[in-house]
């Protein structure tokens, strides 16, 4: 017989009584808790779900109006350290003397994989795994020790495990290199929970998943009572649009994922994403555009060649910069998790956003829930007030951060615990500057072109390449 999560709770209380009276008056989660996730976030307090960043105004009161567009981009499946793990500054991979990464993970028999760069663009079919079970067996209680063995399955013998240890660089991705050298990154940017895309994606929009741990449970049910931010633009008359390459064929997904939980908002607040450059350049953009990708081949996602969604990230902001709204535009890049691929730096303890437990089966990780990130991921911030000087925020965020900056430029409520304690994105941003109206980059400067995509889409003949390289794999030292 399976009991509930939430049967299982009430069993536990009948038989051992309620818990000691909490200094912070949350039930489901352990006053110890939340001061390990409040001193990760640096802060010294709670703030409570439904409150306003600035209490003395209205909500939907714009506090920063020198910023009169907020563009956003999330793609799909790769952690901080592979894509920026050989960036020259960050924390990326401890490098030895010859500038290659020391970083390393075993196998189940004992031999060690080495990190390596991958041999070209093209991804293996059999993606890494950045399921629940996975994450947290990567995870391994912080060990970071599981990524490859975790990857390797007795019954799909094709999983090449050492995948995970792949990396790219600068001459894979050169406009993302370029776009990241120019303008500030974040290398404490971890997604919200150890799972796959959905669950994190409902984060991003809502400060919770409700319980939902995978890609597989139907997305629209159990909404966020609270809505999602779209919802809040709706009801104080903020502007939006979702600019979606699947909008016309993903249509299980669009209650949940492009916004709103109503029909005519979706259908009024959605273009197709070739209409982003087109609007960009005519100065025509809303208050809010998320631009949704092509998941089937410009996501970045296994099995696609990266460059294809390298080149979407170029046209983006080639028509940001060539806009002539560019000094009132603020644009966030992103990736939704680690898609199964290594990270050195384990995800430290967070706010549950609420008393929803994780939909699993026990013995699934369940214990600890959602007190927890998932891993690094990477993220870019460009705008002409944009920190200069080769910036790195090392702030902690995760993707409700998106939420709290956006809660806190026009003082909306927040969702949940996460979001509502979340640290907001302006860390990145000169904010001397931007009251001055001295733009750091009053121009966008030049960047590195995308990657061949010629060559990208001859990955069907081309393949991915031996992986492992032959010479990444060792047998540990005998002491």
């Amino acid at each position: 017989m399976r009991v509930s999560p939430s049967a299982a709770f009430a069993l536990l209380t009948a038989v051992v009584g309620p818990a000691a009276a909490s200094k912070y008056n949350v039930s489901f989660q352990s006053d110890a808790s939340i001061d390990a996730a409040l001193k990760a976030l640096g802060r010294d307090s709670l703030r409570q779900p439904g409150t306003l960043p600035f209490p003395d105004l209205p909500p939907g009161t714009d506090t920063i109006p020198e910023i009169e567009h907020i563009v956003f981009l999330m793609l799909e499946n790769h952690s901080y350290d592979n894509i920026f793990g050989m960036l020259s500054r960050g924390d990326g991979f401890t490098k030895g003397p010859d500038g290659k990464p020391l970083n390393t993970n075993p196998y189940p028999n004992g031999t060690i994989q080495h990190a390596f760069p991958m041999p070209n663009t093209c991804q293996l079919p059999q993606r890494p795994s950045q399921e629940w079970m996975a994450s947290h067996n990567a995870y391994n209680n912080g060990s970071m020790d599981g990524f490859v063995r975790t990857q390797i399955s007795p019954t799909i013998p094709e999983i090449v495990g050492g995948v995970a240890m792949g990396y790219y660089t600068a001459e894979h991705l050169p406009f993302t290199y370029s776009l990241a050298e120019q303008f500030p990154i974040a290398d404490r940017w971890f997604c919200s929970v150890l799972a796959q895309t959905w669950p994190n994606r409902r984060y991003l929009i809502a400060g919770t998943s409700r319980g939902l741990t995978d890609d597989n449970s139907d997305i629209t049910a159990g909404y966020a009572p609270a809505g999602t931010i779209f919802n809040e633009f709706d009801k104080y008359n903020i502007s939006w649009l979702n600019y979606a390459a699947d909008w016309t064929t993903i249509s299980g997904a669009t209650p949940d994922f492009y916004g709103a939980n109503d029909y005519a908002s979706e259908v009024r607040n959605v273009r197709n994403l070739s209409q982003f450059m087109v609007d960009a350049r005519a100065g025509k953009l809303p208050a809010f555009s998320f631009l949704d990708p092509n998941y089937a081949n410009q996501s970045q996602e296994n099995p696609q060649n990266m460059v294809v969604g390298e080149a979407l990230l170029a046209d983006v902001v080639e028509a940001i910069g060539a806009s002539p709204l560019w000094l009132k535009t603020l644009f966030i890049l992103t990736y939704d998790e680690h898609g199964g691929y290594y990270d050195h730096v384990p995800p430290p303890p967070a706010l549950k956003p609420d008393d929803v437990p994780p939909t699993v089966l026990p013995g699934e990780y369940q214990y600890e829930g959602f007190a927890r990130y998932g891993f690094r991921v990477p993220a870019v911030m460009v705008s002409p007030y944009a920190k200069a000087g080769k910036y790195v925020s090392h702030v902690l965020y995760d993707h409700t951060s998106v939420l709290a900056t956006l809660q806190r430029k026009w003082n909306l409520p927040s969702f949940t615990y996460r979001d509502a304690n979340a640290n907001d994105l302006l860390d990145m941003l000169d904010m001397e500057a931007l009251k001055k109206q001295e733009p750091t980059f009053k121009t966008m400067p030049k960047l590195a072109a995308p990657g061949n995509t010629t060559e990208a889409l001859a990955c069907s003949k081309t393949g991915p390449g031996v992986i492992p390289p032959p010479g990444t794999v060792s047998n540990p030292k005998r002491r």
